[in-house]
């Protein structure tokens, strides 16, 4: 009888040892279904692919400062406001690493692209809207580059209006990431001629005969240091006017005006320039390379005809 009784402690000790190793999981929690288990399952993919396409996006820390390109008083020009044709045009850029050399505006039966050309090769595509969109988009909706003959980069994206933001985003081949960008096409820096009905006083409306004039004109933009010379020498020519630019300096050394370079005509005293004059009564975007810093630079101003101003000479 002592025998059975030491043999039946034992057992219970025993049983209670076993029960003591089992987690309080396993003891106190029902079993997971096999239900349960693919739900697991089939949340965590869903939680990492939604922080994949977040690590596809630039940060902000991950980009340079943001540059406006939507300047006070513009307002948006659409295609039908324009004639059938491809014009050379001024594009901005909200960022300095988006840099665009030149820009081709193609406009057809009432629709807009513009044809931009990189200065780097860094970009894979590009999509027109922003990168969160972007990252929910398959590729085939992306843009991709074609590269020119000289092995440049060309993007075509459809445009909506010029003087209005175009929302953009680009796809870093290095970095693996879409940028967020802004641009946006000037529309006075398409020629007179491109408009459906002109948007600026011209020669004609003016009924200026060929002949020698004076007009006021205003310089703005830059560093605000340079300036011209006030009134300026105005010629109309077969119905065409020209205008005499005397910079403050003899340090410039070319001007744009549309895309077109001219030289100048003199650099004795100050720097001297004829250049067309496709309206008056609003600001004409020209550009002007300097010789006068440690390297030539190229700044961007707009001259202002005052057509109010207009006399004989």
């Amino acid at each position: 009888m002592r025998k059975l009784i030491i043999w039946l402690t034992v057992f219970t000790i025993s049983l209670g040892i076993t029960a003591c190793g089992q987690s309080a999981n396993q003891r106190n929690l029902p079993e997971t279904s096999p239900a349960d288990s693919a739900v697991e399952s089939e949340t965590v993919p869903e939680d990492s692919a939604i922080e994949t396409e977040t690590q596809k996006i630039a940060s902000a820390d991950e980009t340079v400062a943001y540059e406006e390109v939507l300047e006070e008083g513009m307002t948006p020009v659409y295609a039908d406001a324009l004639l059938d044709g491809d014009y050379p045009v001024e594009m901005k850029s909200s960022s300095s690493m988006f840099s665009i050399t030149d820009c081709i505006l193609h406009v057809k039966d009432g629709a807009m692209t513009a044809e931009m050309f990189m200065s780097g090769t860094g970009y894979l595509y590009l999509y027109p809207g922003t990168a969160e969109e972007a990252v929910s988009h398959e590729e085939a909706d992306y843009i991709p580059y074609k590269e020119n003959a000289d092995g440049v980069h060309v993007f075509t994206i459809p445009v909506q209006a010029l003087d209005a933001e175009i929302p953009c985003s680009a796809y870093s081949k290095k970095k693996e990431k879409w940028y967020d960008r802004t641009l946006l096409i000037r529309a006075d820096s398409l020629p007179a001629d491109a408009f459906v009905e002109s948007r600026f006083t011209t020669v004609e409306s003016l009924g200026l005969a060929d002949g020698e004039y004076t007009i006021e004109v205003t310089l703005e933009g830059g560093s605000g240091k340079a300036s011209v010379s006030s009134p300026a020498k105005l010629t109309v020519s077969d119905g065409s006017a020209s205008a005499e630019i005397i910079w403050s300096s003899n340090k410039y050394d070319y001007m744009l005006v549309n895309g077109e370079k001219f030289e100048p005509v003199s650099t004795e005293e100050y720097s001297v320039f004829e250049i067309p004059v496709p309206g008056f009564d609003y600001p004409m975007p020209v550009s002007a390379d300097t010789t006068a810093m440690s390297q030539p630079y190229e700044i961007e101003y707009t001259l202002y005809f005052d057509s109010e101003s207009v006399k004989a000479s």
